[in-house]
């Protein structure tokens, strides 16, 4: 064989080679894969201790606090069966008709007096008269009862309660406050007497067992008590004007101050509950 032939035979050789052994891609087409940030991170086992840990203790935390408010509750005599309707019972059948009128409501208040003391009260607004009674719900029988005729009142205020500006006192909610003689400021006796009820006023609050049941719940609303006593007092001034006095009922959102500074005892009431009708185990009430 010549040597010419030798080399076409080679050449064919190597184009029939070239396909069986290919020339490797410089950049071979890579797999896509999954982003990272598509993956859930799974929280490693000992944050899920502690999440699994926190909720258990929250879930304890309420529950112990729910048998501790549930007791608390169970002490306050107003919420034992039958004692709220003997009382409102008691108390309607010591209303006036001729004077007072026909009873439109009753509501269960808790009253703050000028030194910031609470105490428990049953309300009444009939026709003519705000009735604020002091019930003692152990002997079951009415202790006080104060009459303000409804065409006296000239003004309600609704807000927070506030301080002044050097007393060491404080007190959350709101409250609302009823005027029946603008005209008549207290006197520093009365204001410096805890006492005193020769006021021209009173400030009333939730009662503690509003969050009882629902029928408690609205007996104890006080924005529902002051609108149906700011209808029943329009109402008098209707009926009965007072000569020489300007007739109508003024109603004002503004907080509501209670001119009292250091008032160790009101504390120690309050904090103790002295002025409603508790079971204080072999203390008694």
């Amino acid at each position: 064989m010549s040597e010419g032939g030798e080399q076409s035979f080679k050449a064919v050789d190597l184009e029939l080679k070239a396909p069986e052994s290919p020339q490797p891609d410089i950049n071979p087409p890579q797999q896509e894969c999954p982003a990272e940030t598509d993956k859930p991170n799974a929280p490693p086992p000992e944050a899920k201790d502690e999440t699994n840990t926190s909720q258990r203790t929250a879930v304890v935390k309420a529950k112990w606090a729910s048998t501790v408010d549930q007791f608390k509750m169970k002490r306050f005599f107003v919420l034992r069966p039958g004692t709220l309707d003997h009382a409102i019972e008691e108390l309607k059948a010591l209303v006036d008709p001729l004077e007072d009128g026909v009873v439109q409501s009753v509501w269960l208040m808790a009253e703050i007096d000028h030194w910031n003391n609470e105490k428990e009260r049953v309300v009444l607004i009939t026709e003519n008269t705000l009735l604020i009674c002091k019930y003692d719900f152990v002997m079951l029988s009415c202790e006080q009862i104060q009459r303000v005729p409804l065409n006296y009142i000239d003004r309600i205020c609704h807000g927070a309660f506030c301080f002044p500006q050097h007393s060491l006192l404080t007190r959350e909610g709101e409250g609302v406050r009823v005027f029946w003689d603008k005209l008549r400021e207290p006197t520093f006796s009365a204001r410096w007497n805890p006492f005193s009820v020769n006021y021209p006023y009173t400030t009333f609050t939730y009662h503690p067992v509003r969050s009882a049941n629902e029928q408690m719940g609205n007996l104890c609303e006080i924005n529902n008590f002051m609108e149906q006593l700011n209808l029943a007092a329009q109402k008098a001034h209707s009926r009965n004007p007072i000569p020489g006095k300007a007739n109508g009922v003024l109603v004002l959102n503004q907080p509501i101050q209670i001119e009292a500074y250091v008032g160790l005892m009101s504390a120690l009431g309050n904090q103790n509950k002295l002025g409603y009708c508790l079971a204080r185990g072999n203390i008694g009430f």
